[in-house]
């Protein structure tokens, strides 16, 4: 497939789920009790021992993919490291050696499932000043709504990470249902069109080179 044939989002939604707001309040008022996996306590743990000894800003680039997101946030914030997470050892392994360079900025691309990985950071009292989840898996179907972030029960422990949260899609309901989910926990903020000269994801370039919009939210928490 060409970037310029990228497939727009199918949905069987017009709009937010009308079930939203029930289940983030009940994710909100909730004891997220499930275990951590062995394999992501291992690598936070690694990565954390990274983490303590640097002494500058600590960005996360959640769902990062191959990893090309993480080397440009690096070098536009050649002051801070970066750490990208991705669930997939298949698109971490696609990392391309040009993207591998020390000379523009520092970054770590650590395979782990983010609904553990983002526990664990709350409670090693992580304080990133940026979080970033640019492009997540939107889920389309109505159905599916728990899978989205925002609809997930892990998703009060995002709001605890903190920092400079920034969530962008080229499907506008899942930001806008992102932003109702923000707003549930008392951090309201405003959906947004979001244009650049240069984009920082595979998935960023694609959307744009076949003609889609991406939209956007910003908010510090």
């Amino acid at each position: 497939m060409s970037d310029a044939n990228s497939r727009r989002i199918v949905s069987n939604q017009a709009g937010i789920h009308e079930k939203l707001d029930e289940i983030v309040n009940k994710h909100l008022n909730a004891e997220f009790k499930k275990p951590i996996a062995e394999h992501t306590q291992k690598a936070f743990d690694e990565v954390n021992e990274q983490v303590k000894a640097f002494n500058g800003p600590l960005i996360l680039d959640s769902c990062c993919g191959v990893g090309e997101s993480s080397a440009n946030l690096a070098k536009r914030h050649p002051d801070a490291l970066i750490i990208g997470i991705d669930k997939s050892s298949h698109r971490l392994d696609k990392h391309d050696v040009e993207y591998k360079q020390t000379d523009s900025g520092q970054y770590i691309l650590v395979q782990a499932d983010l609904n553990d990985f983002w526990r664990l950071a709350v409670a090693a009292n992580w304080q990133p000043t940026h979080h970033y989840l640019l492009y997540p898996n939107p889920w389309p179907k109505s159905k599916h709504i728990q899978r989205r972030w925002h609809g997930a029960a892990i998703f009060p422990f995002i709001v605890k990470l903190g920092g400079r949260l920034e969530v962008r899609s080229n499907w506008d309901i899942y930001v806008k249902e992102f932003a109702r989910a923000l707003e549930l926990a008392g951090k309201p903020c405003e959906v947004t069109q979001y244009e650049s000269n240069e984009a920082i994801t595979p998935f960023e370039r694609k959307y744009w080179a076949s003609g889609q919009q991406s939209h956007r939210l910003v908010i510090d928490l």
